[in-house]
């Protein structure tokens, strides 16, 4: 399988755009297409961005024999979440982590409150 074959499957297990996956790694999304087709190849920076991006070995996205590593979430919920934790600045991604500890704490007390509750 060609590096291009590669990258489009990733990207379509991912369900996402060229142009989200050229606007994660910084790139256009005519020269994230002519990696796809074949017609370019990325350079060194480019290609350590993308298997980043994708979580994957860089010898995996070169089409080599690598092993895959773990993908992306799986869950569409995920995938958006990660997506828009990509996105964010680090001052953001603090704040919504502190969010998320929040949100899962508060509902482990409630828990513990209805158990409690239920043996009494």
């Amino acid at each position: 399988m060609s590096m291009g074959d590669r990258l489009r499957q990733l990207r379509l297990e991912r369900h996402l755009s060229q142009e989200e996956v050229a606007r994660q790694v910084g790139i256009t999304r005519s020269a994230y297409s002519h990696y796809e087709i074949n017609n370019r190849h990325p350079v060194y920076e480019t290609l350590i961005k993308l298997a980043n991006y994708f979580n994957v070995s860089l010898d995996y996205i070169i089409g080599g024999g690598g092993a895959k590593r773990p993908a992306h979430p799986t869950e569409p919920q995920e995938h958006k979440m990660l997506e828009l934790f990509k996105s964010m600045d680090q001052e953001q991604r603090q704040q919504s982590i502190g969010l998320l500890i929040d949100i899962v704490e508060g509902e482990r007390k409630k828990n513990v409150r209805s158990v409690a509750k239920s043996k009494s």
